[in-house]
């Protein structure tokens, strides 16, 4: 898949992921290369300045807890305003692949399937 679709929808594939759950950075790149049968495969580089910029926009908060008795790890949680980001690109996103599918199958008056 073309990079480009891949990072504009990675935000909010994040937010979703969070949405389950709190999530450590690498469980969440093994979570989203899971969900979406190896389709998306975010890197570190990638992942952790999307994490940081939502922190610092308040949509997510970070705590450091102990992964299964094994060492420190710095867990996401996805906040209210969160989770009403994700719920605003979620929107935009199907309304954005409901209009590529109407041009796919040859114009705005064609069933969506």
């Amino acid at each position: 898949m073309e990079k480009g679709l891949a990072s504009s929808s990675a935000t909010m594939l994040v937010l979703k992921l969070l949405e389950d759950k709190d999530m450590y950075g690498y469980q969440m790149m093994e979570e989203l290369s899971r969900r979406s049968d190896q389709t998306f495969t975010l890197k570190a580089g990638t992942l952790y300045p999307i994490l940081h910029s939502l922190e610092k926009s308040g949509m997510v908060v970070s705590y450091d807890a102990n992964a299964d008795g094994a060492r420190v790890r710095k867990y996401y949680r996805i906040t209210s305003r969160g989770r009403k980001a994700s719920e605003e690109k979620q929107s935009e996103w199907s309304a954005y692949a409901q209009a590529i599918r109407r041009v796919l199958n040859g114009g705005a008056d064609y069933a969506v399937i």
